[in-house]
């Protein structure tokens, strides 16, 4: 190829890539997870509901890490939105916890999305029967680097044991509750939406219990660690002797407090103002209370305070 040519191709091949980033321009990014877990279907459903009611804007679903790597992808521009909960987005803004090496985050809500649970389950007829019971048994405790770790790392605190005095497997959701149904792991723990999936494929096979907190344990928590809440889960869900009393954190969507204001509120009114659209779509949207979006723990972005407003 001659100079003239190299040239020419080389111009057309930069006029090609400036094409292809103006017409995705408004194009946006939402991080969820692995496509196994909740939150890769509930940005599913999101980025429809945004590609059918804000007007010029695009939206696509990429899989990530989950509610722990979310905050960090929205803090180096890598996601414009992505889905985390009220804990971890409040540790992302201080920069403690699981972003020492991020520092301090500025990070801002759109809005409130579905519970996730602490699940804590072992097999029936188990002689586990309390968090205590816990220590020096196998436990299948989520992937590394997922939101179980740091959570149940303060549960086994309320009862006075640490990660050190348990033999965690760093399994999938799907992989930890087979492991559990099969009788390799002791327990399994999962934060996720629930019926969680991994869950209702192992109770398929095997009877499960949730290991119960107590109330003093409830209380405690509830007061130490303000952003969690506590959660009902019907006998029914899991086919449990007993209800599940269990710790849950509310999952919210948040973006870089520099997002454009009129792009925020569009994403908000697309998704907020279509919540029947939303909960047909997606079980976990059932789950949905609009309204909790005014008590997150981080504030709402302007866009999104907007469309409250309204």
């Amino acid at each position: 190829m001659n100079f003239t040519s190299l040239v020419r191709t080389t111009a057309t091949a930069a006029a090609l890539v400036l094409t292809a980033g103006a017409s995705h321009a408004n194009e946006l990014r939402i991080g969820t997870a692995s496509q196994g877990g909740a939150f890769y279907p509930v940005g599913q459903a999101i980025s429809t509901l945004v590609n059918n009611y804000a007007e010029d804007l695009t939206m696509v679903p990429v899989v990530t890490a989950g509610s722990v790597g979310n905050p960090r992808l929205i803090n180096n521009g890598e996601v414009d939105i992505a889905i985390t909960n009220n804990n971890l987005s409040v540790l992302a803004n201080k920069g403690v916890g699981p972003y020492k090496k991020s520092g301090a985050m500025n990070l801002r809500a759109i809005g409130s999305l579905h519970f996730s649970i602490l699940h804590m389950m072992t097999l029936d007829g188990s002689d586990i029967n309390s968090i205590e019971d816990l220590k020096g048994k196998r436990i299948a405790v989520g992937p590394a680097g997922g939101g179980t770790i740091p959570f149940l790392g303060q549960v086994l605190g309320l009862a006075g044991i640490s990660m050190d005095d348990i033999t965690p497997s760093f399994l999938s959701y799907g992989d930890g509750f087979s492991q559990l149904a099969d009788g390799n792991v002791d327990a399994a723990f999962a934060l996720s939406g629930y019926p969680a999936g991994a869950v209702m494929q192992a109770q398929a096979n095997k009877k499960l219990k949730f290991i119960p907190i107590t109330d003093e344990q409830m209380a405690t928590a509830l007061e130490k660690y303000p952003n969690y809440n506590e959660v009902v889960v019907p006998m029914a869900t899991y086919g449990t002797d007993t209800d599940g009393k269990v710790l849950g954190v509310n999952n919210m969507l948040i973006v870089d407090a520099g997002m454009d204001d009129d792009v925020a509120y569009k994403i908000t009114k697309a998704i907020y103002d279509h919540m029947d659209e939303f909960r047909a779509e997606n079980a976990f949207a059932k789950q949905i209370v609009p309204a909790a979006s005014l008590e997150l723990k981080i504030p709402l972005h302007p866009g999104a305070a907007k469309y409250f407003a309204e």
